[in-house]
């Protein structure tokens, strides 16, 4: 594993972070998700991502995630990276949802109590919020900081003008902004125009999440849609005619490098992202061990070619 500084920041992230979005609820299977963290961290992953709505049901992967670490990694807790989130819809009525800083503390405060623990490590406001002063957003930020119930400050879907903003924000309050979690992948590239320099004008990191676009950047869709698949699911995250022949095409035509380069695609598009230096790490879900072995394989070739690059930004575009 390697371990990439936050922006100018002194914390130090695995280059692979593992996701709770998805497998770590109450609907999934305990053992199975229990051997994925216990292998995610023998495998040198140091950084565990939730958010106070991951399930289903919301709050579920916390409180599995806080059983797990009280049962078996209690004692590495000061070689983990907690982070949890608050932003999106959590519970009814006006203060469960957005950036009120009655909202965030009171989310931080279940967070807290859901997975057992005293503080997390980065605590992020999940999404900007239109009707309340971001000013009002990062001071709950700072206050969590303050308070000890977190030790860093992040930021997560924030377009470029208002990270510029809340950075600037935090910073006149002494809590520097360490990190921002962008949707970033090869078919989710909005981070290019403008958000990627303005975090490195202020120092802070950046993780990306959805690098396999939904599973669209895997060898699950080279041949169309499997019924027990994302897109083959009415509820799915990912819609049918989002797997239209143009990307299918695109979809093999990227496979056909990463076979070159003796990688799978999924191995691929995880250190296209890695090869910027500007990306701290990247967040990866798995739904097996075996799955994410194979996320984490993908270190062992992150070198790219020029030739390599081109070829992949001509089918790209």
């Amino acid at each position: 594993m390697q371990y990439r500084r936050s922006g100018l920041s002194g914390l130090k992230l695995s280059a692979l972070s593992l996701g709770l979005w998805h497998n770590f609820g109450d609907v999934d299977t305990f053992v199975n998700y229990q051997k994925i963290i216990h292998k995610a961290f023998d495998l040198g992953i140091t950084h565990f991502d939730l958010a106070n709505n991951y399930g289903p049901p919301a709050g579920s992967a916390e409180t599995n995630f806080g059983r797990i670490l009280q049962t078996d990694l209690k004692s590495y807790r000061d070689e983990l990276i907690v982070s949890t989130k608050a932003g999106y819809d959590m519970w009814p009525g006006p203060y469960g949802d957005f950036g009120s800083r009655k909202y965030m503390l009171a989310s931080l405060d279940q967070s807290l109590k859901r997975m057992q623990v005293d503080y997390v490590d980065i605590y992020y406001s999940h999404r900007p919020d239109p009707e309340t002063p971001l000013e009002e957003t990062m001071g709950a930020l700072d206050y969590a900081v303050r308070s000890g119930k977190a030790l860093y400050a992040g930021i997560s879907n924030y377009p470029a003008e208002t990270a510029s903003r809340a950075a600037d924000i935090l910073a006149k309050m002494g809590t520097p902004c360490l990190i921002h979690q962008p949707k970033y992948s090869m078919f989710e590239r909005w981070t290019e125009n403008g958000l990627l320099e303005v975090l490195e004008e202020k120092g802070m990191g950046c993780i990306a999440f959805s690098p396999l676009a939904q599973g669209m950047l895997t060898n699950k869709y080279l041949n169309g849609i499997p019924k027990d698949s994302r897109a083959g699911k009415v509820t799915g995250a990912l819609q049918s005619e989002q797997i239209n022949a143009e990307i299918l095409q695109k979809i093999n035509a990227l496979n056909e490098i990463a076979k070159e380069r003796n990688q799978s695609l999924a191995q691929m598009a995880i250190v296209w992202l890695l090869k910027d230096v500007r990306i701290t790490s990247v967040l990866i879900g798995a739904s097996s061990v075996e799955q994410l072995v194979d996320n984490v394989n993908s270190l062992k070739n992150m070198a790219f070619e020029e030739s390599e690059i081109g070829r992949i930004e001509k089918i790209l575009k």
